[in-house]
This record gives structure tokens, sequence and C-alpha cells, in this order.
């Protein structure tokens, strides 16, 4: 499974302007809501729930919020690049500022452990997040994203 499998041009966004976690969630799941016609406030709760067991922050400015959605058919990733940090109870206590929203339908288990270890291998390569950080155009992000030539 490649990243170019789980996003398009259309699911990469460099224009989130948000403060906090919550507000950063509920933009992203009303973005999310509208590409996949899954109910906002389904999304909303699903990555809620999954925020209390244990925060999705991974450290290095990243998050990769997940969750899984009945109403889903196929995995869906969403990217976000935010203007400045926010406070996101990351494990290292630094502002995130890369987003990886990841849905996946309710019995997609394995495919759901398989993307969300890929979207992780692809956001350690510091090189990249880097780049990412440096751009400012969502097409520009998502030929980042999707770069192979990269080691991820």
């Amino acid at each position: 499974m490649d990243i170019v499998d789980l996003i398009s041009p259309d699911t990469v966004f460099a224009d989130i302007k948000a403060t906090s976690k919550k507000q950063a969630l509920q933009e992203l799941s009303r973005r999310a809501a509208a590409a996949t016609n899954c109910d906002e406030r389904e999304i909303l709760k699903v990555l809620i729930e999954r925020e209390r067991l244990g925060t999705t922050g991974v450290g290095q400015g990243i998050a990769i919020p997940h969750g899984k959605l009945k109403s889903l058919n196929s995995i869906q990733g969403f990217f976000a690049r935010l203007d400045t940090g926010i406070n996101y109870d990351a494990m290292d206590d630094m502002p995130v500022d890369l987003i990886f929203l990841l849905l996946a339908p309710e019995e997609g288990g394995a495919d759901h452990l398989k993307a969300l270890a890929r979207v992780s291998r692809t956001l350690r390569n510091t090189e990249r997040c880097a780049r990412l950080r440096g751009t400012a155009n969502a097409d520009a992000i998502f030929a980042v994203l999707t770069d192979d030539n990269m080691a991820a």
C-alpha cells in the first residue's frame, strides 16, 4: 500500500487554520465528510473517542488521528498542513502542524493497520517533513507526500 492509494490532490489541505486540537479535528471532519459523504458528527465522534484512548500526536510535530466508520467502504486519507503548530497533547509535548487523518471501514482491520504503518513510515522521514512544512500549495504537498524517490 502506497500513500497515493490513501490520498488524492483533493484530500490534501494547505489552508487549515486551527488554534486547538478540537478545532483541527472539527475542520478535518468537515472536509472528510464532504469528500466521503459520511456524517461529519460521526467522523468527529470517532476521532474524539480515539483521542480519549491516547493521543495520536506521535511527536516531531506530527499527528495521525484515525478511526473506523460503518458508513465507509474504503480507506480514506486526508492530509493537512497547519499555518502554525497547535497543542495536540503530543507524546513529545511539541506543537503539531502536520496532520494525516485516516478513516477506515469498520471491517478494515488489517488494511487499517497497514495504512497506519505506511503513513507513519512516510512521515518519519525528516527531509520529507521539512519539505512539507516549507510548501504552501496543496498540489506541491501532494507531490512531496507521494514522492517515492524519498526513502520512507
